[in-house]
């Protein structure tokens, strides 16, 4: 252990000191941090002795990305980079997009879907390919399906029974006609303004299981359709965590597609999460 620094309290059980005798010769007198015997003989001061303290340890604090930064030190360029500046990961390159559906259906279990304040996990979704008859691709190229056929990466949002505005998530090149629908996901940030949009003051499943609850949570209309999902601002998909475990089965609300396409397990859901949409009896574990 270091030295004290030099600067000393006298003890409080000392002798009170005499009052300093007159100059010696020379005209100096003694040091005021010394005292003298009866004699006049000048005695070393007495001090008190600091208690031995423990050895702090550094402060650490955590980040986004799971990472423990000590105080004082400067984080590490990546950390500085993604997590510091947000807590969530990336958006997801254009390429992550531009595969099968049915390949990009799982992947996107796990991903973020970000609005403003509202950053919401995906939990559940179904793929629609091209030459399936649930899929809106069966109709060719319309004003309302347009988007479908665009890039992978893009947002194809529509009306559904008048009343409720669905996300897909544009999959495979452009052209080939596919879409991945987001039914649930749970809330992750944004919780108030979900609510508001919701009109439900509630933070149970209900609140987001079902693609209709989604796209008012996010606040969206069709005219969010062919929106780039990964470029930044606006409504993007962002990277995370995958999931462990995943739940597959039929898709919902397709009984007017082929027996086929009806039976085919294109629903895709993380599994041990309360925040999935009814009927939850028809998943099994993939």
């Amino acid at each position: 252990m270091k030295s004290l620094p030099s600067i000393c309290t006298v003890h409080p059980h000392a002798h009170t000191p005499t009052p300093p005798p007159p100059p010696v010769a020379g005209g100096s007198r003694p040091s005021p941090m010394t005292t003298t015997t009866t004699s006049g003989a000048p005695t070393p001061p007495r001090f008190k002795r600091s208690p031995h303290r423990k050895k702090r340890q550094p402060r650490t604090r955590r980040v986004a990305a799971g990472e423990t930064i000590a105080a004082g030190k400067p984080p590490h360029p990546a950390c500085t980079a993604v997590s510091l500046q947000s807590p969530f990961g990336p958006a997801l390159p254009r390429d992550f997009f531009e595969v099968d559906a049915l390949d990009l259906a799982p992947r996107l279990l796990g991903k973020l879907l970000r609005r403003d304040e509202v950053v919401l996990r995906i939990t559940e979704v179904e793929a629609y390919r091209p030459n399936d008859s649930a899929c809106h691709g069966r109709f060719g190229i319309t004003a309302r399906t347009a988007p479908v056929f665009g890039s992978g990466g893009h947002a194809y949002v529509y009306l559904c029974y008048g009343l409720h505005m669905m996300l897909n998530v544009v999959a495979d090149k452009e052209g080939v006609g596919a879409a991945v629908l987001i039914r649930s996901c749970a809330p992750v940030s944004g919780l108030a303004t979900i609510q508001q949009r919701r009109g439900q003051q509630t933070d149970k499943p209900l609140l987001l299981t079902g693609p209709g609850k989604v796209g008012q949570a996010l606040g969206l209309s069709t005219d969010w359709s062919n929106h780039p999902l990964y470029t930044p601002g606006g409504l993007e998909v962002l990277d995370g965590p995958e999931p462990e475990n995943i739940l597959v089965g039929p898709r919902v609300g397709i009984e007017y597609a082929s027996p086929e396409h009806v039976a085919a397990p294109w629903r895709f859901a993380v599994a041990g999460t309360p925040w999935i949409s009814a009927p939850k009896n028809t998943l099994r574990p993939r």
